[in-house]
């Protein structure tokens, strides 16, 4: 193998290893999205997940992250929980006499336009059945989320409402204090939290 080669492989294990983070969330979403915590999936998951990261890797992102294990498991707890409640919704939705729902398009302005937490809190939001983010925009914080029925959801101001309080959890979960503190979130009492200061590519 000539040098030129040797260093080009060694290039891309480097970047391999910096991305693990992103092996792990995509192997997630791909169990996630197939509805079924297998060995086979969680297995071809990650593999197709590597192949991704390899094959396509995405530039490097700094960020910092302050990991609060009780918020993240209520945080965890939530989407669970909204995900079984909006699956049996849109699945009654599908079933039901009575004419078809009215959607919308709703326009929901974040706290923090950071990458991570933006990227995150559209991710959360279009895993649950009947809410999908159809466009993001980085530089004002902005993401436009397709509602399958904005009557049943309560109208625009409740989805809009719905969005800022899970940005809110994901914040609470990962955020370092200074960036809940320009949120206008204070840090509560009693959650203590790990910082870790990352640089990873994915």
């Amino acid at each position: 193998m000539s040098d030129t080669r040797r260093r080009r492989l060694g290039r891309r294990l480097h970047r391999f290893t910096w991305q693990w983070p992103a092996v792990v969330a995509l192997t997630v979403v791909w169990v996630l999205l197939w509805g079924d915590l297998s060995w086979g999936n969680v297995v071809g998951g990650a593999l197709l997940a590597a192949l991704v990261v390899l094959v396509f890797p995405l530039p490097r992102i700094e960020t910092r992250a302050t990991l609060r294990p009780l918020a993240l498991a209520a945080l965890m707890r939530r989407f669970v929980t909204d995900l079984v409640v909006a699956s049996f919704e849109v699945a009654w939705m599908a079933l039901r006499p009575g004419p078809l729902p009215r959607g919308a398009v709703v326009e929901v302005r974040l706290r923090n336009p950071d990458d991570v937490f933006l990227t995150l809190t559209a991710v959360l939001s279009t895993l649950v059945p009947g809410s999908l983010v159809v466009e993001a925009r980085r530089r004002t914080g902005q993401v436009f989320l397709h509602v399958l029925d904005i009557e049943h959801s309560g109208g625009p101001e409740a989805v809009r409402a719905d969005v800022l309080d899970l940005e809110e959890r994901v914040l609470r979960a990962l955020a370092p204090a200074d960036v809940l503190a320009r949120c206008g979130l204070t840090a509560r009492r009693g959650a203590p939290g790990v910082s870790r200061a990352t640089g990873e590519e994915g």
